[in-house]
């Protein structure tokens, strides 16, 4: 006997045509559903049982060279740490595009001049999904590729998720509620990565522009390292100049927690604190952190309707952050 193990492989047409005893034709037009195609029902039902019982699965290149698609969406990403609000927003968009027979693929893209090309080259996805708006070459190579449901489909206002409410819609939100609570005095902490150095810059400025709406000098806006001793250093240089802070994120805020509570200080008396993402530490955090928390589950959904809408040809509306983003009220501000 031979040692070798037995390569597994894949049930094909063949396959359940000669265990069903019908034609390979016969076969192919039940399992691709070919319309104008008179075969019996008990014969299409024979087919199937016995495609289920075989474990058969269709060929996804062939099935692509057929349809002149995949039956894949795929959504770009840039090249941020991916934390649970992300999670969340892409499991619910995996859910509703599989319950209308699309596989979700995620891309980070970082950048690349040709990484989305050879992307497409390889797929050839029915649909995408920019978190960012895509530049016109990368339009242009999509179109090349016979993609025609991309989302944004363009770079109008309003329709850049990085820019907007996911940014600094973000950020205006937090100053507002400070803003509301009597704070004339505020700061932005700002996050130490790299990758996430646009973002905080962002959502910054969307403080920013609320301070100026209400009259007030501009957030001072500092870099909050995530190491106790080093955040309490950026907290004592505010002690003098703000009365409450923004944090770009719940990580950031909790480090402006700890750097707090190593000068003897605590918020919201000493500070006031909000943070942003409602991640599940926020709720146990001492004391509780106030967040803007993002209902990123629906945010995914609505993004896959709309990618759905495109693939029948219509014109899905994507200004729908503002009802999904709300603050979350609790003992740190």
């Amino acid at each position: 006997m031979s040692d070798k193990k037995k390569t597994t492989r894949r049930v094909t047409s063949v396959d359940v045509a000669r265990e069903a005893g019908l034609s390979r034709a016969t076969v192919s037009f039940v399992l691709n559903n070919t319309p104008n195609q008179s075969i019996p029902q008990a014969t299409r039902e024979r087919v199937l049982e016995v495609a289920a019982r075989l474990g058969y699965t269709p060929y996804a290149p062939a099935r692509t060279l057929r349809s002149g698609r995949s039956d894949v969406a795929v959504f770009v990403l840039p090249d941020w740490p991916q934390g649970h609000t992300m999670a969340d927003l892409i499991d619910r968009a995996a859910q509703v595009l599989g319950e209308a027979g699309l596989t979700l693929v995620t891309h980070v893209h970082a950048g690349e001049d040709d990484g989305l090309a050879r992307l497409w080259s390889a797929l050839t996805p029915a649909a995408v999904f920019g978190m960012r708006p895509f530049t016109p070459q990368e339009l242009e190579s999509m179109r090349r590729a016979g993609i025609s449901a991309v989302l944004p489909p363009s770079q109008p206002s309003g329709h850049d998720l990085s820019t907007s409410f996911w940014i600094k819609g973000i950020g205006r939100l937090q100053a507002e509620y400070l803003i509301g609570k009597g704070h004339t005095r505020l700061a932005c902490a700002l996050p130490d990565d790299p990758r996430l150095a646009a973002l905080g810059r962002g959502r910054a400025e969307g403080a920013a522009q609320a301070c100026a709406d209400a009259g007030l000098p501009a957030p001072i806006m500092s870099t909050l390292p995530m190491e106790t001793a080093a955040a309490a250093d950026v907290v004592a240089s505010w002690r003098d100049a703000a009365t409450a802070v923004c944090a770009y994120n719940d990580d950031v805020a909790l480090a402006l927690l700890a750097g707090m509570r190593a000068l003897g200080l605590a918020a919201p008396g000493d500070l006031a604190v909000i943070g942003a993402d409602d991640i599940p530490a926020a709720r146990f955090a001492v004391p509780a952190l106030t967040t803007v928390a993002q209902e990123s589950g629906e945010m995914g959904a609505r993004i896959a309707r709309a990618l759905l809408a495109a693939l029948e040809g219509g014109s899905p509306e994507l200004d729908f952050l503002p009802d999904i983003v709300h603050v979350v009220e609790r003992e740190s501000a």
